[in-house]
């Protein structure tokens, strides 16, 4: 059964595009980053995650050049843009940057927007990668017409072309599909996604939503009060948290109350595993669809107290001798048993993962 593991490595063996080394950043009594360390290798998409307030954005800043460090170096590309007496301002980073709000200029049209950060370039070529970025993105059909006769997709388009045109080395994406309704924003995340990987354009995206991150990006970072609480793939940092705080981001848990025992916690659902030392304090944390409904007298007994019909899945509330809170099993489709029912519920191999007691 997975337990408790350290952050996973990252792994690549070129040298990062970009490596942030020991950030932190305060702000008044409040500290927003303490001692951030995050690589990213060319190409890489990784999806920063966390709760609101855990420091996401704050990050982005100070990759970005809005804000600076307070300690600790930003690299890019083996040059320092940030560090000690080091400060490369943000026109000269090559980083685009993608708002939440998409900030287009509402004055401008289409081309004028997303020509905006070419102004460096002449007329002509500017004009040339112009047309070729809205060809790519697909919004040469919306050249002339101004941000409030468009679509909130067709704005998110827009914005990611302007950010794209001036060809830059790194994409930061600040939520950048939070304001579209579900259904549009995986399309418009995938065809981002898709031109991305395309362009073999570096990016880091912010995100609050679990299932966005463990999606989009080939590695997740998990913030937690400003510090990366773990990175790694969705996979592994889904799979294999290293902590009960990761676990439970990621995917709600029933949580058991026990103590290590010989290498065993003991509790109401049986004993799982540990390599906590003998009296420590833990917690086992088992995800809903980890429970299964098993055989009389092969598992304990519960007695459904709800049920939640989610569609494709439904939730059933147990109430279990010995244990405090109600635990919630996921099955799929329709729940085998009704409330007031009783039912033997079991936890499914690999289904139980242990941690210390907070």
């Amino acid at each position: 059964m997975p337990e408790a593991n350290p952050p996973a490595m990252e792994l690549s063996e070129a040298p990062p595009m970009l490596a942030v080394r020991g950030v932190s950043r305060r702000f008044g009594g409040r500290q927003a980053l303490d001692a951030v360390s995050l690589t990213l290798a060319p190409g890489e998409i990784i999806c920063l995650v966390g709760q609101s307030g855990c420091g996401k954005s704050s990050l982005l800043r100070l990759i970005a050049g809005v804000d600076a460090p307070d300690a600790g170096s930003i690299v890019l590309n083996g040059a320092e843009i940030a560090g000690p007496g080091v400060f490369v301002e943000p026109e000269d980073r090559h980083i685009g940057f993608m708002f939440q709000d998409y900030a287009l200029f509402p004055h401008l049209t289409v081309a004028d927007n997303i020509g905006f950060g070419l102004r460096r370039l002449p007329k002509a070529e500017a004009r040339r990668r112009t047309a070729e970025v809205m060809a790519r993105i697909g919004v040469a059909g919306m050249a002339g017409r101004y941000p409030h006769t468009l679509s909130g997709g067709e704005q998110q388009r827009v914005a990611l072309a302007r950010a794209l045109a001036p060809q830059p080395v790194l994409l930061l994406m600040d939520e950048p599909f939070s304001n579209l309704d579900r259904g549009l924003s995986d399309r418009v995340r995938a065809e981002t996604l898709a031109i991305l990987r395309d362009l073999g354009t570096a990016a880091i995206i912010v995100t609050h939503d679990p299932e966005e991150a463990l999606a989009a990006g080939d590695r997740v970072a998990l913030m937690q009060d400003g510090r990366v609480a773990q990175t790694g793939t969705g996979r592994d940092i889904h799979d294999r948290p290293c902590s009960l705080y990761v676990a439970e981001f990621f995917r709600p848990c029933n949580r058991l109350a026990g103590q290590a025992r010989g290498g065993q916690v003991a509790t109401p659902l049986g004993a799982f595993p540990t390599t906590l030392a003998d009296g420590q304090g833990a917690v086992v944390c088992i995800r809903r669809h980890a429970l299964q409904v098993a055989a009389p007298g092969a598992g304990a007994a519960a007695q459904v107290t709800g049920s939640v019909f989610l569609g494709d899945v439904e939730e059933l509330a147990l109430r279990v001798a010995g244990v405090s809170e109600p635990l919630v099993m996921r099955v799929m489709g329709h729940a085998p048993a009704r409330p007031g029912d009783t039912l033997s519920v079991a936890v499914s191999p690999d289904g139980a993962m242990v941690f210390p007691a907070i």
